[in-house]
């Protein structure tokens, strides 16, 4: 399936200068969202996935089915102050600025096997500060997934040392 077909481009969203990739325009067609899914998933079945972690927000989208699909808990990583209980939180960098994450302290057992999904691979800040947090809480990290990866913006770079999958590559 050619998956770059049913992504939309968009020119100058959010800011200037940038061409967004919206997936949005994949979501809707049923065959394409199931080809996705089941193409990310089928690399991690013999990894023994206990839990998926999910980016906010979009890869909650992609995150909650691959967790189903391997018959794996979902936890979600968020911004501060989005989870209720006791969270462990990490600051990163950003182009202009600073963010955060956070997970539930709980979320995690100590050795149990994760998967981090993700929509998209731009910078690689996102997913090494999400990797931070797993460790952190104990989890053993078997994979990272995106359906996107901005190969030009180098992200690949800071989290070489977990085993990559992206379905879509622009380079």
């Amino acid at each position: 399936m050619d998956l770059k077909a049913k992504i939309r481009e968009i020119r100058d969203f959010p800011t200037e200068g940038v061409l967004f990739k919206d997936i949005t325009t994949l979501l809707k067609d049923p065959r394409a969202f199931k080809y996705v899914v089941d193409q990310l998933a089928v690399n991690y079945i013999q990894s023994r996935v206990e839990v998926v972690v999910a980016i906010e927000s979009r890869g909650f989208i992609f995150g909650g089915a691959m967790a189903h699909e391997l018959g794996a808990g979902l936890v979600p990583v968020r911004k501060l102050g989005k989870l209720p209980a006791k969270t462990i939180e990490v600051e990163y960098e950003l182009e202009y600025g600073r963010d955060a994450l956070a997970i539930h302290a709980d979320a995690i057992t100590p050795g149990q096997r994760v998967l981090v999904v993700d929509d998209l691979l731009a910078t690689g800040g996102t997913m090494a500060a999400t990797l931070r947090l797993i460790e952190q809480i104990g989890g053993m990290v078997v994979g990272v997934a995106f359906l996107i990866e901005l190969a030009f913006l180098g992200g690949r770079e800071k989290i070489k040392d977990y085993p990559i999958t992206s379905l879509i590559i622009y380079d």
